[in-house]
């Protein structure tokens, strides 16, 4: 027999589903000290140079090691926070990962070598060498390889144990150097805000500790923006002109090229122009066939994006659902930028799955009988993960609600991506009136293609235009002036909120839904139904009281992978809901943004500039690029300068509070 060898997961679920799949009906053995932690022992052929081993398979519950300060800086009063931009560091294992680790260890001594089969992305590589770490305290010499997958079908688990690839340190050093600045800036900032904030309004409001992070701040720092959009519209008045002509039965309404103007002279001679003139004139006739593109492949952040606009949860809810079906085996892995399939997968394998279905299993078939097309490829590639796909079919007897909510629309955005455009004809109608274009569209869906099977799009026919011929005049029916006013935005919701920090840099795809829920947790945001109040088409309503809310602590969700809980403090309906819910800021979330921009707008930790910065600088670590020591020192002097800033000017942030929280003028 050949060697033995150590295989260890990320998650328990996943060191079952590989156990099983490369030693068949594996018996579990419990560990001592956690009734959960499971060793599987097989034997497995391995390509060569490994051969046959014997095989013992575990796992660990994400970050094995915890990084903290020493304990000396451990306390709150024990230094001036100031003091934690330089304090010693220590890793330590702590609660139930000591049985992990000394699990960990006891195999490792009687093994020549590791394969780790944590995630595949830059988290996943860290917990990785964490494990990597404890198995050499034992086995110094312990040769070290990972499997790379993206989900836990059996073909692909076998492809990846035949093919093990070295961990990547870049990747490990960008998510250790993330660890040690997301501890120093958080930790000093936090607590100089709660040393010198708690006091002023703890009478009032039971804020528990007032938090800082690098990307919650940008983050809520968005929220306030748009809040303060809506709050200081003011409404202003335009004037139109409206052009109708009935012919053949058929109300043609034709739309002003200017759209509107601010001027009433001006609209109103314009006006009189056109009735002068009398006769309007057809400049273009055009019929001409049109599409609407099917979706591209699922990426995280469409998927967060979509699940809150039509799943009926939000991000982060949208993200556990996903990793459980992931680890489950019916979706591929949910965490990846990635857009386009590789031309090298089976694509008419995975839609063969799903013909079964009673619901999309027709469309399914109809694809797999000429109708499939290739998938769009957008412009992301990760080198990691594909698209997010579904893996295998699954009954909705056996999934949850909000399971079957996000594999159903998992396996229709497949279906969809593998279809055909919708295919229409447009008729355009433009015509000259008195010196002024105006123009009608009509619209008739021909095929709809791949929105038989994606309800999430809409593309309807409008009613058919008559015909019209180039250079023929008409009288028209009617024309007249019209007045309306402008209307603000409405406050932001997490799918836009999602979509400003993709396209802001702030979190990776795999960490935004948890930087959204925990400014809601600290209470900083508030939530609430779409049109159930504050702003109104008029402007908004006066009075902060109307929108902003007055919240109280939030419950605390812990960071671990798909485990944070879902507290935060809601305003009308909280968590799940049959529309799209917006975000308000509290008091205190908008005094903390308004203080910040005060003491210095380039450099505000409201907004997204340093995080983004930092997060380059962590691609760059990956890239090869940048060392981790130097990132980390170059960040932690851009950060240190604000700190001292804001030490300097914390008057002006008291001032915020007493304004926002308290009430107070002046």
């Amino acid at each position: 027999m050949g060697a033995r060898i150590l295989c260890v997961a990320e998650k328990p679920s996943i060191a079952k589903a590989v156990a099983n799949h490369l030693g068949g009906s594996v018996p579990a053995r419990n560990v001592p000290g956690l009734a959960w932690l499971k060793n599987y022992e097989f034997e497995y052929s391995f390509d060569p140079p490994w051969g046959r081993c014997n095989v013992v398979m575990t796992s660990v519950a994400g970050h094995l090691i915890k990084t903290e300060f020493d304990s000396r800086y451990r306390s709150w009063n024990s230094c001036n926070p100031a003091e934690l931009f330089d304090a010693g560091l220590t890793k330590f294992v702590e609660g139930d990962n000591k049985a992990i680790a000394k699990n960990i260890e006891t195999q490792a001594r009687y093994c020549s070598k590791l394969f780790i089969w944590t995630d595949c992305d830059r988290e996943g590589e860290y917990i990785g060498a964490e494990i990597r770490d404890v198995a050499r305290k034992i086995k110094p010499g312990i040769e070290v390889m990972r499997a790379k997958f993206s989900n836990i079908e059996r073909a692909h688990i076998i492809q990846a144990a035949r093919r093990p690839i070295p961990l990547d340190e870049k990747q490990a050093n960008a998510v250790a150097a993330r660890i040690e600045l997301d501890l120093r800036t958080g930790s000093s900032f936090t607590r100089l805000q709660t040393q010198s904030l708690k006091p002023i309004i703890d009478h009032v409001q039971d804020v528990g500790i007032i938090s800082y992070g690098s990307c919650q701040f940008p983050t809520l720092g968005f929220v306030v923006d748009r809040y303060f959009r809506v709050k200081n519209f003011k409404p202003e008045t335009f004037w139109s002109i409206k052009v109708m002509h009935k012919k053949d039965g058929v109300n043609v309404n034709f739309h002003w090229q200017r759209v509107h103007l601010f001027d009433r002279m001006v609209v109103v001679v314009l006006y009189e122009r056109c009735l002068q003139t009398k006769t309007a004139k057809v400049t273009k006739m055009q019929r001409k066939p049109t599409s609407k593109w099917k979706p591209l492949p699922l990426t995280t952040v469409e998927l967060q994006k979509m699940g809150s606009r039509f799943l009926r949860m939000d991000s982060q809810r949208v993200m556990k659902v996903a990793e459980e079906l992931y680890q489950k085996g019916w979706i591929s892995y949910p965490r990846t930028e990635t857009d386009q399939f590789d031309r090298g997968m089976d694509l008419k394998a995975i839609i063969q799955r799903q013909t079964q279905d009673g619901t999309w299993g027709p469309f399914a078939q109809g694809l797999l009988s000429g109708s499939f097309n290739q998938p769009r490829s957008g412009r992301n590639n990760d080198q990691a993960h594909p698209p997010i796909h579904p893996v295998n079919y699954v009954t909705r007897d056996r999934l949850n609600d909000d399971e079957k909510r996000v594999y159903e629309f998992v396996v229709r955005r497949f279906l969809a991506c593998c279809s055909e455009d919708a295919k229409g004809e447009s008729t355009t109608v433009e015509v000259d009136y008195g010196g002024e274009d105006f123009h009608a569209t009509g619209l008739i869906v021909l095929q709809r293609n791949y929105l038989d099977v994606y309800p999430y799009d809409k593309w309807e026919s409008s009613q058919q235009l008559p015909p019209f011929t180039v250079g023929e005049t008409f009288l028209p029916t009617e024309a007249k002036v019209t007045e309306g006013k402008t209307t603000p935005p409405g406050y932001l919701t997490e799918p836009e909120l999602i979509a400003l920090m993709d396209a802001n840099g702030i979190g990776t795809d795999a960490t935004m839904a948890e930087h959204i829920a925990k400014i809601k947790e600290r209470a900083y945001v508030m939530t609430r139904p779409r049109g159930s109040g504050g702003a109104t088409m008029d402007g908004v309503t006066d009075g902060d009281d109307e929108a902003l809310g007055r919240g109280t602590r939030g419950g605390r969700g812990g960071r671990g992978r798909g485990r944070g809980g879902r507290g935060g403090a809601t305003l009308g309906v909280r968590g799940r809901t049959t529309g799209v819910e917006e975000l308000i800021p509290t008091t205190l979330g908008v005094a903390l943004m308004e203080g910040y921009n005060t003491i210095g707008f380039e450099t505000s930790l409201s907004k997204p500039f340093l995080r983004k910065e930092m997060e380059l600088k962590l691609k760059a670590i990956c890239a090869g690029t940048a060392t981790k020591n130097d990132v980390v020192q170059e960040s932690l002097e851009q950060y240190r300068a604000v700190f001292a800033r804001t030490n300097q000017q914390m008057g002006m942030l008291k001032a915020a509070v007493r304004r926002y929280v308290l009430g107070e003028n002046g």
